[in-house]
């Protein structure tokens, strides 16, 4: 019976995770257009998505301390109803040409995301510790349907009322909160809040000494920033571009795709090769996409950078999750992936504030190229760590 609960909290946290990702990639999607369309200037037309960011960065400390004392479940909760917000405000917005509450609409939605985030060490926790890298990796696979789902939605309704578009896509994606919250209302976990309390295991202080959790940091940062750096771009470069709105919806469709796809696989990769050699993986894909994007500005050259990313970005950032779960115990687990969240996503903020003015003053080939610098020194930092382990088995 408790095998069965496990496995239906799994699938639960999956399918959770293709509905509110919706939420997220509808942001994604549309976010920079309409940000260009209600800015009082160009330069900035990505805020919103850099708001997006603050949202999450901001969010991840409150979300791990109501995780620590009322569960997860009620985190869940909370996220949804922070979907459910950034839906109504930012229609709202639309339909008053309103920047500023556009952009406050956006912070909601980064907190729902930081918590969508989470639900990948939910579902770790439900299972034996061999079996982590799968359960998370079946969690964000459920992002597949995500990837397909959102930009489909955003295409299906962004004309639905005008003269306002989107306004209906943000109505259309707060019901979809109320969705996946009823899914996630069938979640039982097996132990209660207070196993899991703010002062369990030791020092916060003294796991973030540790060079894997440094290095699994790094590398969640570098993974997570440089993807968020250029897809914040890409729809908006394609739009300067003359591309058109939809051909940027489907490139942004399979970029989040390729985000999630590799999932069904990469828990098992993890598992036989180790998530160091992921993490390289991930970001040899993350410099490819960079190539792609210097190479040229026509709508293959932009899909085919969105799809590498999306794939750099899935063996990076999972692979670095992987090394988070081996840092902490179990009742050390909210405070140090909330601390880790709360630095990956900080970072973050940095890349998506800079991505809209370097776009707007120098263009796409520039946002491509400045990406290869913090993925060469997140490969210098996994090699620093496989130079450590190395040292330590050279002396047992």
């Amino acid at each position: 019976m408790r095998n069965r609960r496990l496995n239906s909290n799994v699938l639960r946290l999956a399918a959770a995770q293709a509905l509110a990702g919706a939420n997220s990639v509808v942001v994604y999607a549309s976010g920079a257009i309409i940000g260009n369309l209600l800015a009082p200037r160009p330069a900035l037309a990505t805020m919103p998505l850099s708001v997006f960011v603050v949202g999450m960065a901001i969010a991840t400390l409150p979300v791990g301390i109501i995780t620590r004392r009322f569960g997860r479940k009620t985190a869940f909760m909370f996220g949804n109803l922070c979907g459910v917000i950034v839906g109504l405000l930012a229609a709202l917005a639309l339909l008053i040409n309103s920047f500023a509450l556009f952009c406050i609409a956006m912070l909601f939605g980064g907190a729902y995301a930081a918590v969508v985030l989470t639900f990948r060490f939910a579902a770790a926790e439900c299972v034996r510790p061999e079996d982590r890298p799968r359960a998370l990796s079946t969690v964000l696979a459920g992002g597949i349907v995500a990837g397909i789902f959102g930009p489909e939605l955003v295409t299906a309704t962004m004309t639905l009322w005008l003269p306002q578009a989107y306004v209906v896509t943000y109505l259309a994606a707060a019901a979809v909160s109320v969705l996946s919250a009823t899914v996630l209302l069938g979640i039982h976990f097996d132990y209660p809040p207070s196993e899991t309390k703010a002062g369990g295991g030791r020092p916060l202080s003294a796991i973030i000494r540790q060079p894997q959790l440094i290095v699994a940091m790094l590398s969640g940062v570098v993974s997570y920033m440089m993807m968020n750096f250029m897809m914040t771009s890409a729809p908006l470069a394609m739009e300067l571009c003359g591309i058109s709105r939809t051909s940027a919806n489907y490139g942004i469709e399979f970029h989040v795709v390729a985000m999630y796809a590799p999932s069904f696989f990469t828990g098992r990769l993890i598992t036989r090769f180790g998530a160091p050699n992921i993490i390289l993986a991930g970001l040899f894909s993350i410099a490819l996409a960079a190539a792609a994007g210097l190479s040229g500005i026509t709508v293959h050259h932009f899909w085919l950078a969105l799809v590498l990313l999306g794939i750099g970005w899935n063996f990076g950032f999972l692979g670095a999750s992987a090394m988070v779960l081996t840092c902490h115990e179990r009742d050390e687990g909210p405070k140090v992936q909330s601390l880790n969240d709360f630095v990956v996503f900080g970072a973050m903020v940095i890349g998506s504030f800079a991505s809209g003015s370097l776009l707007t003053e120098f263009g796409w080939p520039v946002i491509s190229g400045l990406i290869l610098v913090p993925v060469f020194c997140a490969v210098i930092g996994i090699f620093w760590l496989k130079g450590l382990r190395g040292r330590e088995l050279r002396q047992v």
